[in-house]
């Protein structure tokens, strides 16, 4: 076998829809190029289980550029695999060996059902948005929003916050299967800048409310969300969600 080619053994979950047990089913993939990223990987797999009359594994997948998290799954009990940093879609086959056995699931957590195989519904997240990630209040057009001064270390840890694309790695490498990083990075982007200081204290009550209602876990400060997160999202921010909870529960008026 060439040095840019892979004989593989690839273990994947395959479950045909929500109330199926589901299991794992094993192929062989014989002559991947370490050049493929993971996705194309699994494009291959998929063109000969349909030349051989079987069901394509189902995966989520849009921008194949880092970008969306889409393109989420467990491989080889790690969430979008062993690179830190890196979402599937950007993780490369040169990062396996030949001969190697390669386990592929979806994300584990309740919030999180399976829609078939690889792909599952994590409308949880949307909800959660729904409850109050965002700012009502009228800032007026672009030139207006920016005729608001924001100090540079301020606008800084704003941005690391929005730089979470909400894919739930951070739920599915969680022992207790938590949201706390997504939420506090949700609320930690509004509520350090101006024009999300309003709604600060009712955002953060609403959004945590929705996170215990869509039946997510606990905290428990192990830190395996941010080794998990593709965006590398700190967990400064649960530590400043946590404040921001405090302070609305104390300081309400209810």
């Amino acid at each position: 076998m060439s040095s840019d080619k892979l004989n593989l053994t690839l273990r994947v979950w395959r479950q045909s829809g929500p109330e199926d047990h589901g299991g794992f089913q094993t192929y062989r993939l014989a002559g991947v190029s370490t050049h493929m990223s993971f996705l194309e990987m699994l494009d291959v797999l998929n063109e000969k289980l349909i030349a051989d009359g079987e069901e394509p594994v189902a995966f989520d997948h849009d921008c194949r550029e880092g970008i969306c998290g889409m393109c989420s799954m467990m491989i080889n009990g790690q969430a979008h695999g062993p690179d830190r940093g890196t979402t599937t879609c950007q993780l490369h086959m040169r990062r396996f060996q030949d001969g190697q056995t390669i386990t592929i699931e979806p994300w584990r957590a309740a919030p999180f059902p399976v829609v078939r195989d690889l792909v599952v519904n994590r409308s949880a997240f949307d909800r959660i948005i729904q409850a109050g990630g965002y700012v009502s209040v009228n800032t007026g057009n672009a030139p207006d929003g920016n005729c608001i001064p924001v100090p540079s270390a301020t606008q800084e840890v704003a941005m690391d916050a929005a730089a979470c694309i909400g894919c739930g790695a951070c739920v599915a490498a969680c022992k207790n299967a938590s949201a706390m990083l997504f939420v506090s990075a949700k609320v930690s982007q509004l509520a350090t800048l101006p024009q999300g200081k309003a709604e600060r204290s009712q955002r953060v009550v609403n959004m945590v409310a929705a996170m215990d209602h869509e039946g997510f876990g606990s905290c428990t400060n192990t830190s395996e969300c941010e080794a998990a997160c593709p965006a590398e999202v700190s967990v400064a921010h649960i530590a400043r969600l946590n404040r921001e909870y405090s302070k609305a529960i104390l300081f309400s008026d209810h």
